[in-house]
């Protein structure tokens, strides 16, 4: 099943363009399911739907829903919950303050994410269409099973059978509840979901991300940071689409200014993502609300091209022995400011910042071992010299 991620900054129209390209290829005959994962959704009103956690047929062919994360977390967190509830309230009682506590940041973008896994899964659908949040929690989205996993093998080492030896210690001398065996099986499943979906979200013959923007340039300078973020956790971007474009005939008058601002905008688009494939859809003269609108602009935005195939594939990490001996590593990661970039190395392990977002992982089999002797950056991509 193909997946198809739609991100970009607030107001571009993601859900739009979303929405219109799972009503084109679902009339061409593809089945199709199209979700929204942001909480303040929007999918339905395109649509002009009520739509909910289960999907909703739209048309022949095209499925429409909404992440629910209250259903999803009831759901899914079960075991684990009640635990870390009778921890929080075994000393305090039972309390708002605790409560919110339950509530972790990032957790609803994690059941979205194993939402598109069991979709992924039960393969149902030809096509899998995602209308994400605006960028900034897409990056949440789409960095956490690697941070979760992270986050159990490193903080989390307590295995099975040092609790069932502690237990009865613990709760009688600290009084506090100590885990039982339901809570680490479903540790365990949830584990074993997160390490299946990260697998799944950086397989690119299947997976692919497409960045919104309009032609305006602090959206553009937005959408070339997200396409940073993304190439460092290693996701492929196969399109850049350009909405809200002024055509000739509509920009007459007092937009004609506008129209030479575009102008200058598209063309830094072109000449700045390269070979990435660039798509304009003109600034319609209507609301683009109803299946029938969202149809007739899913077949104005991608030309000649299948919007169901892989449109662009970049390699993003490669390790190339070196002129002087060991090995370069090098991350294809442009639009970056050389001061915003920070690298740690803790034996097998690297962290790579750019300026807020961070990314720590195991080195590659062929540099265990190796340390970093230097780096530079250069033509957008990070090379660093392993020795």
């Amino acid at each position: 099943m193909r997946i198809i991620l739609y991100t970009g900054k607030g107001g571009v129209g993601k859900t739009s363009i979303s929405a219109a390209t799972a009503s084109k290829i679902a009339k061409e005959g593809k089945k199709v399911l199209i979700m929204s994962t942001d909480q303040a959704h929007s999918l339905g009103d395109s649509f002009n739907k009520k739509l909910s956690n289960v999907p909703l047929e739209i048309e022949e062919n095209l499925y429409a829903m909404e992440i629910d994360t209250v259903l999803e977390n009831e759901a899914k967190w079960g075991n684990i919950k009640e635990y870390i509830q009778k921890l929080i309230f075994s000393k305090s009682g039972r309390s708002i303050e605790g409560e919110e506590l339950l509530v972790f940041p990032g957790f609803d973008e994690l059941l979205a994410l194993i939402k598109i896994k069991e979709i992924s899964d039960e393969e149902k659908y030809d096509i899998l269409i995602v209308d994400c949040a605006p960028t900034g929690e897409t990056m949440s989205l789409l960095k956490f099973p690697e941070l979760f996993k992270w986050w159990m093998e490193k903080i989390f080492p307590m295995k099975r059978k040092m609790a069932k030896i502690a237990k009865p210690v613990v709760e009688k001398t600290v009084k506090i509840p100590m885990p039982d065996d339901k809570t680490f099986d479903e540790v365990d499943i949830l584990y074993s979901k997160i390490d299946d979906l990260h697998k799944l979200m950086l397989d690119k013959s299947k997976v692919s991300i497409r960045i919104v923007t309009t032609p305006e340039k602090i959206v553009i300078k937005e959408a070339k940071k997200s396409f940073s973020y993304l190439h460092l956790f290693d996701f492929n971007v196969d399109a850049i689409i350009v909405n809200k474009v002024f055509s000739k005939a509509g920009a007459s008058g007092y937009f004609e200014k506008w129209l030479d601002i575009q102008s200058e905008s598209i063309k830094d688009i072109y000449e700045s993502f390269g070979a990435i494939p660039v798509f304009k859809v003109e600034l319609m003269d209507n609301e683009v609300r109803e299946y029938d609108r969202l149809l007739y602009l899913g077949n104005h935005i991608y030309n000649e091209a299948n919007p169901c195939d892989i449109l662009f594939e970049d390699k993003i990490f490669e390790i190339e022995k070196a002129a002087e001996g060991g090995y370069d590593f090098s991350i294809n990661i442009p639009f970056v400011n050389k001061s915003d970039l920070d690298l740690y190395q803790k034996g097998d392990e690297l962290s790579i910042s750019i300026k807020n977002e961070k990314r720590n992982f195991v080195l590659p089999q062929k540099l265990h071992s190796k340390e970093i002797q230097g780096a530079n950056y250069e033509d957008g991509k990070l090379i660093i010299h392993f020795q």
